[in-house]
């Protein structure tokens, strides 16, 4: 077999992976889920679902990739069968489609970074009137849209150690620097203690069913789990390396940046006298009214930092998400990668195009599909089909096949390479026991839960 190019050192590695994990998922969705859920109670039980259970799936999708040496496909195929390996193309298929709609998302952040440092978005009068007009935009989503994806194509083309690996290393630092800024200055603010204690201090009388399940999904939603990313990034280093203590470095940093966003976000909301539980239009809404609050232009220097944070985590995760289906036609149908970056790049983002279309632009897209009592956008369905669904899906698929087919006595094996003694450690008894009994159970129940709730209004969470 010939040598398989990887990240050139742990550090690329752990960079490259907390890019994956951190991401849209951390910076906005995150706090909107917190501030619909009630806080801190929240909080408690998304770090706790984070650690103990996302974790161990987390060193279980690495540890795969490093065995295989290959994609997600590749991976269930060479471990297992051809067919473990539809578990792959799942994967896979999840990764383009998720991408497709991801990529709108990451020009609204790009777009309205632009305009509020260069533009006048902040003198707008109502900034959710302002929002539905944005994203119903189609020329300016197929702009901000475009160069986001030939920036991802950009990075992804030049390969694992000159483009992923070095963009990673560069991103993932400024990402922190703007975080940390940004919250020092929030923290200042009149009000902002009532944020953090929204934030930070539990009313455990707020927690219900609702609060436990919306948690655990996103929990697994922001590690970027179940899609074979980590298989993928996993193929890509060495024997060496030990991937317990690479996967708890990517998991804390994943949750750094969920807990800082939180603290950057909340304090800011209560300054404005604002509601936590905005939803979805948390960011895009309220924080646009928040940096106007703010006035001249200090408004425009932090409110377009915010939202060149929030491009620059939905960066580090376009190009994990390119890199799925990239590896796949490179290593199974040996195309070469520089063709295969641009291609696939240019078809994910001709299949994001419905999705653009279907938030104002289009009546046939925005009203696409009747569920939950009510239509639906193209955008939704993808969504709900591929992230909400497909993830735990992906997730649960894997640690039947750890269990079942690899066997965790194979999987210690790998996992021994870089941690001599891992299978009589804590880390390892507690690793095997809990990823294939505990996080099949978690994970079937999430996507069976989610499936009843969205597409049979079976369950009802208060």
């Amino acid at each position: 077999m010939a040598s398989r190019s990887g990240f050139s050192s742990r550090i690329g590695f752990v960079a490259a992976a907390a890019g994956s994990a951190v991401g849209l998922g951390n910076i906005w969705k995150f706090p909107y889920e917190t501030g619909e859920n009630g806080g801190a109670a929240f909080l408690l039980i998304y770090l706790a679902c984070t650690i103990l259970i996302g974790f161990p799936v987390m060193v279980g999708e690495i540890a795969l990739g490093r065995q295989a040496q290959a994609n997600p496909y590749g991976a269930y195929t060479k471990v297992g069968d051809k067919n473990w390996g539809l578990i792959g193309l799942l994967g896979i298929l999840a990764a383009v489609m998720i991408l497709s709609f991801y990529n709108v998302v990451a020009g609204w952040a790009f777009g309205y970074f632009v305009q509020i440092t260069f533009g006048d978005l902040l003198v707008q009068e109502d900034f959710s009137a302002y929002f539905g007009n944005y994203v119903a935009n189609i020329q300016d989503n197929l702009i901000y849209s475009l160069v986001f994806m030939a920036i991802t194509a950009v990075i992804v083309v030049r390969g694992i150690q000159g483009g992923i690996e070095a963009a990673s290393k560069l991103l993932m630092p400024l990402l922190y620097v703007i975080l940390f800024g940004l919250i020092g200055y929030a923290l200042t603010l009149e009000n902002a203690g009532e944020g953090v204690a929204f934030y930070l201090i539990p009313d455990f009388r707020k927690l219900n069913y609702g609060t436990v399940y919306s948690a655990m999904g996103q929990a697994f939603f922001s590690l970027s789990l179940g899609l074979g990313a980590l298989i993928t990034y996993g193929s890509y280093i060495s024997k060496k390396e030990n991937v317990v203590s690479a996967a708890a470095i990517v998991t804390l940093a994943d949750v750094s940046v969920a807990f800082l966003a939180g603290l950057l976000i909340f304090p800011l909301v209560f300054s404005q006298g604002q509601t936590p539980s905005t939803g979805p239009g948390l960011v895009f809404v309220a924080l646009p009214g928040i940096f106007q609050g703010i006035g001249g232009i200090g408004g425009k220097l932090i409110g377009g930092g915010f939202f060149l944070l929030l491009a620059v985590a939905a960066l580090t995760s376009t190009i994990s998400l390119l890199e799925v289906p990239v590896s796949y036609f490179v290593d199974e149908r040996k195309w070469p990668r520089k063709r295969t970056v641009w291609v696939m790049a240019g078809a994910i983002f001709l299949l994001g195009i419905p999705s653009m279309l279907s938030l104002g632009a289009s009546d046939f897209f925005t009203n696409f599909v009747y569920y939950e009592g009510t239509d639906k956008s193209f955008f939704d369905l993808i969504d709900d089909v591929f992230n909400n669904i497909g993830l735990p899906l992906g997730g649960f698929l894997l640690t039947l096949f750890i269990a079942f087919r690899w066997k965790t006595h194979n999987m210690s094996k790998e996992l021994e390479l870089g941690f001599p003694g891992y299978l009589n450690s804590l880390a390892g008894k507690y690793i095997n026991f809990v990823i294939v009994t505990v996080c099949p159970f978690v994970l079937g129940t999430i996507f069976l839960l989610t499936v009843l709730q969205k597409f049979f209004g079976v369950l009802e969470f208060g």
